[in-house]
C-alpha cells in the first residue's frame, strides 16, 4: 500500500468516503425520485443503479437533470430559491435535500473508523489534507461528525454554485482545492468513491487516485481511472511501533 504521508497533499470526498452519508443521500434520491415519478407516471421505475450512474458525485442540480434526461424528461431549471414544490430542477432539487436534512438530524453521522484513523494519521505527520464534496450539506455533515476541526480546506458545493465551476466529473471542484491549499495535483492524491469523482480526480492529474468501493464495484472504479480500489481507508494507515512511531514503509 502507498504512503500517503509521502504526497504533498490528499484531498478527500466526503459522503461514503469521510462518513456514511452516501447512504443517507441515496435514501433521500431513493425516496423523493420514487414519489415523483409515481406521481408522473415515468418509467423505468426509479432504481439503485440510477444513484451510481446519474448522481453520485455530482452537484445537486446537475444530478436532477441528468437522472431526468435518462428518462427523456425536461424541465425548466428553476432558481436555487425554488421551493421544495416546484417541478423545475432546483425545486426538485431542494425537494431531495429536505429529505436528507431530516434524516441528519433525526440520526446524526460519526466517520467511518478507518477514515478517521487515516486523516488523523496524515495530519500527525503533517500531510496537508483537505475535503472535496459537491455537497451543500459538506460543513455540516462536517460538523455533525466531529471532523471539521481537521481540515483547512473545504471545498463544496456551495463554493463551486458561487464561482461557477462545473461539477464532477470535470476537474474543476479537485483543480480548485489543490489551489486552494497550494500545492500541486501531480504531486498530490485523491480518494474517491464515485465514478465521477474518480474522473474528475484523474482528469486534474492527481499522481494516485484512490477509489473507496462503497457499493458501485472495484472494477467500474478502476475503468473510470483509479489507480488503486480499497474497500476500507483502514488499510492505508501504516502501523506504528512499539516506541509509537510509525513505522516506514515503501510507497
Amino acid at each position: 500500500m502507498p504512503d500517503l504521508t509521502t504526497f504533498d497533499a490528499v484531498l478527500f470526498d466526503l459522503d461514503g468516503v469521510l462518513t456514511p452519508t452516501a447512504e443517507v443521500h441515496m435514501h433521500a434520491w431513493q425516496t423523493m425520485f420514487q414519489e415523483l415519478f409515481d406521481a408522473w407516471e415515468v418509467s423505468p421505475p426509479y432504481a439503485e443503479r440510477d444513484y451510481f450512474d446519474y448522481l453520485d458525485g455530482k452537484k445537486r442540480y446537475d444530478g436532477v437533470a441528468s437522472l431526468l434526461r435518462s428518462r427523456d424528461i425536461e424541465i425548466a431549471w428553476g432558481s436555487p430559491d425554488d421551493p421544495p414544490t416546484a417541478d423545475t430542477v432546483c425545486g426538485i432539487g431542494n425537494r431531495k435535500n429536505d429529505f436528507f436534512e431530516a434524516a441528519l438530524r433525526a440520526d446524526g453521522i460519526a466517520p467511518y473508523p478507518g477514515s478517521l484513523a487515516l486523516v488523523e494519521q496524515l495530519v500527525a505527520a503533517g500531510t496537508p489534507v483537505a475535503v472535496v464534496s459537491s455537497s451543500k450539506n459538506a460543513e455540516e455533515v462536517l460538523r455533525v461528525a466531529g471532523i471539521r476541526d481537521l481540515f483547512p480546506v473545504v471545498m463544496d458545493g456551495v463554493i463551486a454554485e458561487r464561482d461557477h465551476l462545473a461539477s464532477k466529473p470535470a476537474p474543476d471542484v479537485f483543480v480548485e482545492a489543490a489551489r486552494m491549499m497550494g500545492v500541486d495535483p501531480a504531486r498530490s492524491a485523491a480518494v474517491e468513491d464515485a465514478l465521477s469523482g474518480v474522473q474528475s480526480a484523474v482528469a486534474g492529474g492527481f499522481a494516485l487516485v484512490i477509489g473507496v468501493d462503497r457499493g458501485v464495484g472495484s472494477e467500474d472504479l478502476v475503468a473510470a481511472g483509479a489507480h488503486l480500489v480499497v474497500d476500507d481507508l483502514g488499510v492505508l494507515v501504516r502501523p506504528s511501533d512499539p516506541s509509537g512511531t510509525t513505522e516506514e514503509t515503501s510507497a
